[in-house]
This record gives structure tokens, sequence and C-alpha cells, in this order.
């Protein structure tokens, strides 16, 4: 069976933080654990290029648009692979060969319904968000949710649009009927409170002035450029062939889940089924919104000074550890705080104290014996685990396999095999090293790299002690 995942497109105005970290270990999580179970799987990210912000940015550092974004797109990617993150796809929306035509395609197809008109538009503009606000989504101060303290800009000028409106019914019926879940529940509460308010048309475009002539042409209109969030969401059409491969599009869409923050749910639970409904095209079949997560308590801000880079994190510690933290400590479904203080607590407590014990002090004591190597794993017996992945609950499927690691750490304790030889010995073993084998192959989507190395210790009916898997943290 195939599965297809994507995360969010991140904006490139900056090099990745470790919020970006979070995201991308999620989506390859999941991208592993549909692999461990015997499915083909496409894994897609990229670049969102055609932002306003990144024209911003670009300019405040005295470079070239394309140069500015091909460098912190590379960054973007450099990480995922810092990360051990197995992108299958890597789609830049600047790609003039593949993004450009295939997001033409998708505004011609909603024109042809006649749900794109061209009509003079006045708001309010967050860059931040590349969003327009009305007054009732604004705070109590007159800000954006999303990014406070940052100016918002009124905007007038004549665009295209999109009849949002249109699609309101037929949205809340596929989010009631959960053809598009939206996990977890709480989150589908909030988009359909949003959806209460009732929607209206949506400007698709802005001025070529306004854009700076950077961003995708609109089909026969040369002084307007697409609307960034309309040719970004189509990103994971775009990588998969949308408009130029029909024979891989039609292998993987729709796609079986998009990871994302809460702070763009409305785009992806509201915005892009209407943009796919007007084109009759498939609809996602699920959205996985996550939570935010704070640094030492704080919201994550260039002026608090607390922006972590991931990079240093990994060079620090491992890519490993940090994967841990992210999917054992960051509760999936709400925010979650990071501190590099819980980070080394829980690398010595579970990795080096729990996880490495266990793997050093029975590879130690079996060395010398024989064991038959267990081939398969009976699934039903880890059914908490299967349960919790299925519906993206990391930390809860983390949570039963450390249960079962204290559990061997607590019978290798109380039978002492350490003053047994021979056959004894190896009798006290057998269920520990049958259990470590299964441990491996459970920390698959999580672990990639720990969880191969454990599976070579201990493929072998002669098992030899190694070097520490997580040496303690001082």
């Amino acid at each position: 069976m195939n599965y297809y995942v994507t995360t969010a497109i991140p904006y490139v105005n900056a090099k990745p933080h470790i919020g970006h970290a979070l995201e991308f270990v999620q989506g390859d999580t999941i991208a592993r654990y549909q692999r461990m179970l015997g499915n083909d799987v496409c894994l897609l990210s990229g670049g969102d290029e055609n932002a306003i912000k990144n024209v911003q940015a670009a300019e405040a550092a005295g470079k070239p648009i394309q140069t500015f974004i091909d460098e912190n797109t590379n960054a973007f990617y450099k990480l995922t692979q810092e990360l051990n993150c197995l992108f299958t796809v890597w789609q830049k929306s600047s790609d003039r060969v593949h993004h450009y035509p295939s997001s033409q395609k998708l505004w011609n197809l909603c024109a042809e319904q006649g749900d794109i008109y061209k009509s003079v538009y006045e708001g309010l503009y967050c860059v931040g968000c590349e969003a327009f606000y009305t007054n009732d989504e604004l705070t109590e101060t007159g800000e954006c949710p999303e990014h406070p303290g940052k100016p918002l800009h009124h905007i007038k000028e004549e665009n295209y649009f999109f009849r949002l409106s249109r699609y309101q019914k037929e949205i809340v019926r596929r989010l009631e009927s959960n053809e598009i879940r939206i996990i977890p529940e709480s989150r589908k509460h909030e988009i359909m409170h949003f959806l209460e308010k009732g929607l209206t048309d949506i400007s698709i475009s802005r001025s070529n002035a306004r854009a700076k002539h950077w961003g995708i042409p609109v089909p026969g209109d040369p002084t307007q450029r697409m609307y960034v969030w309309f040719d970004a969401l189509n990103v994971y059409q775009s990588g998969i062939g949308f408009g130029w491969n029909d024979e891989m599009y039609n292998t993987w869409w729709p796609a079986d889940v998009h990871v994302i923050g809460k702070g763009i749910s409305k785009f992806h639970a509201i915005y892009w089924p209407a943009f796919l409904l007007s084109a009759n095209l498939p609809l996602p079949k699920a959205i996985f919104i996550h939570g935010y997560f704070t640094v030492n308590g704080q919201k994550m801000s260039k002026t608090l000074g607390n922006i972590i880079d991931p990079f240093d994190l990994i060079a620090r510690y491992g890519v490993d550890p940090l994967r841990y933290y992210f999917l054992r400590e960051i509760p999936a479904y709400s925010d979650g705080n990071f501190s590099e203080t819980r980070l080394k607590e829980l690398y010595n407590a579970d990795l080096a104290n729990e996880l490495g014990n266990l793997i050093s002090r029975t590879a130690t004591l079996a060395e010398g014996l024989t064991f038959e190597p267990v081939t398969t794993m009976n699934n039903h017996t880890h059914e908490p685990f299967f349960t919790a992945m299925n519906a993206f609950r990391f930390h809860e499927a983390l949570s039963y396999i450390w249960s079962i690691i204290k559990e061997q750490n607590s019978y290798i304790n109380h039978e002492s095999p350490w003053n047994k030889h021979g056959q004894e010995r190896q009798k006290i073993l057998v269920p520990v090293i049958q259990s470590i084998q299964e441990i491996s192959k459970l920390l698959e989507p999580f672990f990639p790299n720990t969880a191969t190395i454990i599976q070579r210790q201990f493929a072998s009916p002669s098992i030899v002690r190694s070097g520490i898997l997580f040496p303690r943290l001082r």
C-alpha cells in the first residue's frame, strides 16, 4: 500500500531553528513507522520561497532573492539530513520547471469553475503570516495572534479573489464526517468554531509592485503574482507530479496526512480543501496538527535571544537524543517546552541509565554463549505501541517501549545472571535478548541509528560486547 505524508513547507527568510526540527522529525517518524508496516512511503517537504517576507529578508541581506533563498533552502534540507530524516521529495516553490506550471494549472482549474474573479481589496496584512486579517481575528490589542508586536500593513489594491464562501457547507460536511480527519479532536473544534463565523472570499494574488516581481505569474495577467498560500499549498501536489507526471501524481495523491503546526491550520483545513474542491481534485485524508514549544518557558524570539540552532544541539548531543527529546518530551497534541537542562536529564536517565545499560550489560553477560535470533515480531503483543502510533501519539508509544526496557532491567536485577554460568545464565538471558530484539524493531521510527546498532549487535547467535551507546553526560 502507498502512504504519502508531508510536513509544512517552511518559509526560508531565515535559517532553520529548533521548531522546524521538531516537525521534520515528526514527519520522518510517521514515514518510518509506515515503512515498518510494509508500506511504500513518500515523504515530502521543501522551501516556501515566494513569500514577500523572503524578498524583504533578501533585500536586508543585500543579496539577490534567488541566491538568498537557495542558501536558506539548502540549510533546511541539510538540517533534514543531519536529523536523519529521509525525505523522498524536496520541492522548491521557486522551481520554474515543475512548480510554476503545476500551480498555474491549479489556478486555471479553479478559474474554469468561475471561482476566481477580480476586485478591489482593502484590509490589514501580516507579512509574517502572509495573510489578511479581519478585526475580529486580531488580539485585544489589535495585533496578529501569531506575530504580536509586529505591525500590520494596511493594503488596498486590485487583486484576484477566490470564492471561498461557496465551499463553506461542503468543507463543514467533509470535516464533520471525518472525510478529512483533523487530529487531535481539539484542533478540529477550533476549526469548526472558525467556520461557524462564516467564510468570506479571499484575495489570492498581489500586484507586481507589492510582490516586487517575485513569485508565480497569474495566468493571463502578467501584472499580478499568485498569493503565496495558493502556490505554497500546491507544493504538496507539484512535488509528486501534478501538472507534469500524471502517473506519479495518481500513485501518491491524495496525501494520507499533512503534518503542520497549529498556526497554519486554517490554511490547510479550510483554504486548501476549498481550492481542491473547486479544481475537482481529491482531498487529503488527514491533517495532524501539533503544538508549539517554548524555550525555557518563553516563546522563541530574536528579541529575547533564545532562538536555538538545531545544528549545534546535534553536534553536542547526537541526533538520536534530540529526536528522543522531541518525541518523548513534547506532547504530540499540545504545546511543550524545550530545555537543554531537561534534555541532559532525559539523556542520562532514559538513554544512558535505562536503554544503554540494558544493552551493555546484556551483551556483556551473553558473550561466549549462543542464542537463537528472533526473526519475526508478534504485533499483537505490542498493541499499545501500534495504537499510539496510528494516532500519532509518539510520546505514548515511547512510554510503552520504555516500560519494556524497565521491565527487562528489573528482571535482570532480580535474576542476577552474573552469578550463574553456562546454560543457567543462558536460560535467564534468552527472554531478555528476545525482548531487546523486539525493542530494537519498535525503536526504528524514532532512533534509526540506534535501532540499527542494536539489531546488528544482537542479530547473530554469538553476541559480543560493544561500545557504550549513550555515555553519561556530566
